[in-house]
């Protein structure tokens, strides 16, 4: 039957190729008219400010000031309900405890847990870390994916057949479903990770090791990936700070937004968290860190002397020039949408990625993304004349961590999702509670109107 199909897809191929030309040519939309018609691209103005689209008290990022009544730009910082990250990582880090499962508790419910609280929260997330009997031999086993989001996504829509009420959009219901997805994403991403490890890629050791309810997230994590389920204590935290600082970032960006759009319809949550999954998946969204670890790779490939800056400068102005690497122009981890000047969460994360490279002995490897840091967002400014400032964001760390802590690439982007399965959860809940209208942005036509041709008087395209 797959060979059929196979054969079949190649014998339409032509006409494929065909009918997308007519689309290439058909369907491209002048962009001065974009400029003449005042329509912000990306729901973005022209100086690349965010169009107010609706209010949250989620979360904020700031990366401007007002002085002498003009806007500057800023050193980044990030607030979830209020409270600054930065502070809410030092407190639990003092403490020697995780954080991730306090993070999801205020998101959620808008204040710090007390110790009793965080400790009810954690048993109850703990017993929803499991899947229905069979689920994992039935739905993530039976058609493994190369793209572990593809998985997550199905089996998240697939969940919805395994819930008893499963459109119920009343708050409690909600929250129910939200507690069970932020509880399973960890078991949907790495058991779909054995399973295409086994099947697709031929590895002939397949195990399943079932959470374990006194662990933490990021603790299980660890322990369900690896086959002897052993990690460091530092290993943990790391992972756990990763999933802290990607939790939630403002209602804004593109997965949450997707969210926002997709609740305000009435429809169900599996449905609103697989869209906004589709969403990350995008190499734009949650990918980056990915394309920065691949950079790296190049990097270490053609540059002789990793601590000669004269040496790494020129090859990183190749990669501007767009003379190296993959060509686009780009140098992955620099720069972002909204912060210029730092990135909040690669500063608080840079503190962790020194620990951990300390601890695998990868001092000459963390000093070359610090020299890179140093010397990118020089040239990048140079070149490209960026005033407002340009930093090192998140993802320009987060893909080494990864690398250090032994994770597969295909899983980089489902533990993006693992992490901001807590913010897309509060945000539903926020535009059921407060929305009441569907999202529904204009579009302009600017195609002429035509009188209607009978078949019989049509002419074929010539492409």
């Amino acid at each position: 039957m797959n060979t059929k199909a196979n054969i079949d897809l190649d014998a339409i191929h032509p006409q494929i190729q065909h009918l997308s030309q007519l689309c290439s040519e058909k369907c491209i939309i002048d962009p001065e008219l974009y400029l003449k018609h005042r329509v912000n691209r990306g729901l973005r103005d022209l100086n690349g400010k965010g169009v107010l689209t609706g209010l949250t008290e989620i979360s904020e990022i700031v990366s401007k000031e007002t002085v002498n009544g003009e806007e500057v730009p800023c050193k980044g910082q990030l607030y979830y309900r209020g409270y600054d990250v930065k502070k809410i990582v030092s407190g639990f880090i003092g403490d020697k405890r995780f954080g991730y499962e306090e993070v999801v508790y205020l998101l959620l419910f808008g204040e710090l847990p007390t110790a009793d609280q965080l400790a009810e929260f954690n048993h109850l997330l703990a017993s929803y870390r499991s899947l229905p009997g069979s689920f994992v031999r039935d739905i993530i086993m039976k058609a493994p994916s190369k793209n572990m989001m593809n998985s997550l996504a199905r089996s998240v829509l697939t969940l919805y057949s395994y819930d008893a009420d499963p459109d119920n959009t009343s708050i409690p219901n909600v929250l129910r479903q939200c507690l069970q997805l932020i509880a399973r994403f960890p078991l949907l991403s790495v058991y779909s990770y054995h399973s295409y490890n086994y099947y697709l890629k031929g590895n002939d050791c397949f195990f399943i090791h079932e959470p374990r309810p006194e662990l933490s997230t990021a603790e299980n994590i660890l322990y369900m990936l690896r086959i002897d389920g052993q990690y460091t204590p530092l290993e943990a935290a790391v992972l756990d700070a990763a999933l802290v600082l990607h939790a939630e970032h403002g209602g804004g960006n593109n997965s949450t937004f997707t969210t926002h759009v997709v609740s305000s319809s009435g429809t169900d949550t599996y449905s609103a968290i697989a869209a906004a999954l589709g969403s990350l998946k995008g190499p734009k969204h949650g990918g980056a860190n990915i394309m920065v670890c691949a950079m790296f790779d190049d990097i270490k490939k053609n540059v002789h002397d990793w601590e000669d800056e004269e040496e790494l400068a020129r090859y990183l102005e190749k990669i501007l020039h767009k003379e190296a690497f993959d060509r686009t122009g780009l140098i992955y981890g620099i720069g972002h949408a909204v912060y210029s000047i730092s990135d909040p969460r690669a500063e608080v994360f840079q503190n962790f990625v020194k620990s951990l490279s300390d601890e695998k002995g990868l001092h000459k490897e963390y000093n070359l993304y610090c020299t890179v840091e140093k010397l990118a967002t020089e040239l990048i400014a140079k070149e490209r004349r960026i005033y407002k400032g340009v930093s090192a964001n998140i993802d320009f760390y987060s893909g080494f961590v990864y690398e250090m802590l032994d994770l597969p690439p295909e899983l980089y982007t489902p533990l993006f999702a693992v992490a901001r399965i807590a913010g897309w959860s509060a945000h539903r809940i926020e535009e059921l509670l407060n929305a009441g209208k569907i999202i529904r942005p204009a579009y302009l036509n600017v195609k002429e109107r035509r009188e209607y041709v009978p078949m019989a008087e049509r002419t074929a395209i010539a492409l």
